[in-house]
């Protein structure tokens, strides 16, 4: 039933602000859940690894679901499931009012044990099956030979001679001639039914040696069909390991790759990052994620929830035997929202930073967008609601347990409008773009310019990489990028 409501589709493309890469991505549905969730790696073997993880998840979610649609509705189980959904619910509401709070209760660093598979192979060795599909056949029983029956005696056919037999000698002979005749045709009789049996016995021993040959042949087919399934089992089992070795190989290399800087693998270890993060299950977890080697710049192109994917049932109670709900108001759910968006932007950023155990960032680039119904014209639109670029150093300063968020934000230079939940859309600090010429190749050209230079006569384009080297070594001074 899960493999009928879960559809993963696999695609690859090419990404990369400076350099191209291959990019393994996997987008995951679940049509019972209406959960939509989208998985990307540098390699193919740990998105493998991702995907079973959030697979389980998905079974779990929809386990329960179908547990709860199953229960009897008696008017205690009424009462019982309404006292339930409450807790659920305001549950739900402060897992939204915490959002920040939890990332600041656990460590974001990835742990590369968790990603290291140990699965151990799940398929049986066939050898074991042998021995019961042998019992299952069932072994010839040898026939018992059929005995002879007793051997006439001729003393048990005398003939009773009386005395008036032996006066009338015609009467004794007569007696004697039918006892003889008696006794010929049983044993007659005897010896037919002695070859009975012997037929009888040989046609017993014939099937008997039938059967045996049968049963044997049986057998043999089941130690040879069993040896050429353990040879397959063997080859399955032995490449299982190899890939199982393979990716753990390339989980060992991405993180001794991520602790030598390399620009990709940077990026991976981010998307470990934010993909371990845990948020209510509603929510989109899809973004994308771009590194700048030189500025040492991490772009996070972020999809938050939008409004109606929050939570807003409060209260559930029992009216006529029935389940009412309340929900919060429209000015508590803006409100929620707006502080919500607020949160997760500074969680990710904490997050990014917090797990950076290699020091690559320098600063996160953050945008956060929505995808939502426009309620003005009616059309799905994906907007920028808010973007902010934040330095490391000055995050760190930041008490996250003690801030307001929207006022943190502000501070941080963060652009957005005063009111989020009226999905502005704003322009983005820092885009990632693979025609920005920000990230394009240089080239120095400031060394071979001298007092004798002309300006005015220089090749356009070295003229403009002198002026991007100036800006560059000006704005470097003070931080800038």
């Amino acid at each position: 039933m899960h493999n009928d409501l879960i559809k993963i589709n696999y695609r690859h493309e090419l990404v990369g602000v400076r350099t191209f890469r291959d990019k393994f991505i996997a987008e995951i549905v679940h049509s019972g859940l209406n959960d939509h969730k989208i998985l990307t790696s540098d390699d193919r073997g740990i998105l493998e690894n991702k995907v079973r993880s959030h697979v389980a998840k998905l079974i779990e979610r929809w386990d329960k679901i179908v547990a709860k649609k199953n229960l009897d509705r008696s008017k205690v189980e009424i009462q019982k499931e309404a006292e339930n959904l409450t807790r659920q619910a305001i549950s739900e509401l402060d897992e939204i009012k915490n959002i920040l709070m939890h990332t600041l209760k656990v460590n974001d660093t990835v742990d590369w044990d968790q990603l290291i598979d140990k699965t151990p192979f799940p398929v049986p060795s066939p050898e074991k099956e042998l021995p019961l599909k042998i019992t299952s056949i069932k072994m010839p029983v040898k026939p018992l030979n059929l005995d002879y029956p007793p051997k006439p005696d001729q003393m048990n056919f005398q003939p009773k001679i009386t005395f008036f037999d032996g006066i009338f000698k015609s009467k004794k002979e007569a007696k004697i001639i039918f006892a003889k005749n008696k006794f010929e045709n049983a044993f007659t009789e005897w010896k037919r039914t002695c070859k009975q049996i012997d037929d009888e016995n040989k046609n017993r021993r014939s099937k008997f040696a039938a059967e045996v040959s049968k049963y044997n042949t049986e057998i043999e087919g089941l130690k040879a069909k069993n040896a050429t399934d353990v040879k397959d089992w063997e080859k399955k089992k032995s490449k299982f390991i190899s890939d199982q070795i393979e990716v753990n190989h390339k989980v060992e290399t991405l993180k001794d790759f991520y602790m030598k800087l390399n620009p990709s693998s940077v990026v991976e270890y981010c998307d470990l990052v934010l993909n371990n993060s845990h948020y209510p299950d509603s929510f989109p977890k899809s973004y994308e994620i771009d590194f700048n080697p030189e500025t040492k710049i991490i772009v996070v192109e972020y999809s938050l929830p939008s409004i109606e994917q929050l939570p807003t049932l409060n209260e559930v109670k029992v009216i006529s035997n029935e389940l009412k709900e309340y929900h919060i108001s429209d000015a508590n759910l803006s409100r929620m929202f707006d502080a919500t968006m607020y949160n997760i932007t500074l969680r990710t950023i904490h997050e990014l930073f917090e797990a950076d155990v290699a020091n690559a960032i320098l600063a996160v680039s953050f945008n956060g967008w929505v995808d939502s119904i426009n309620k003005a014209t009616g059309k799905r639109e994906n907007n920028c609601i808010l973007s902010i670029q934040v330095n490391k150093a000055e995050f760190l300063e930041v008490d996250l347990a003690h801030v307001d968020p929207k006022v943190c934000f502000k501070n941080l230079k963060g652009v957005a409008s005063s009111k989020l939940s009226s999905l502005t859309p704003i322009q983005p600090i820092l885009q990632i773009s693979r025609t920005d010429r920000r990230f394009t190749s240089h080239y120095d050209v400031a060394d071979s310019v001298d007092s004798s230079t002309n300006l005015a006569a220089m090749d356009w384009e070295d003229f403009e990489h002198l002026i991007r080297e100036l800006f560059a070594k000006e704005f470097s001074s003070n931080g800038g990028e």
